[in-house]
């Protein structure tokens, strides 16, 4: 949602980057697309059947060179005045939800 990324920011006052490799985001959307293929996922409204989708696979590998360096200029910009938490890996991930949930 490139499109609203800006909008989104103005109105947050904490910005989450989800900052994962290309091989784990790869690995769990084919897992996703084997495990759901043909059906709804449960977190998709219903009618919204998982398929098997080459242009998203290359969206995703070409995401680090093509997509994030202009996420990463837009979070330096709002660095000064927003809370910015950028998680790297799975158990970056879960050591936050367990903060936050203690919190």
């Amino acid at each position: 949602y490139g499109s609203t990324m800006e909008l989104r920011m103005d109105a947050a006052d904490t910005i989450i980057f989800l900052d994962l490799s290309r091989w784990r985001c790869s690995y769990r959307v084919m897992k996703r697309m084997l495990r759901y293929r043909g059906k709804s996922r449960p977190d998709m409204r219903e009618g919204c059947e998982e398929h098997f989708d080459l242009s998203f696979l290359k969206w995703i590998w070409q995401y680090p060179k093509e997509k994030r360096p202009g996420i990463l200029q837009k979070l330096a910009a709002y660095s000064g005045e927003k809370t910015i938490i950028q998680l790297k890996n799975p158990r970056e991930v879960r050591t936050f939800l367990e903060n936050a949930q203690n919190a």
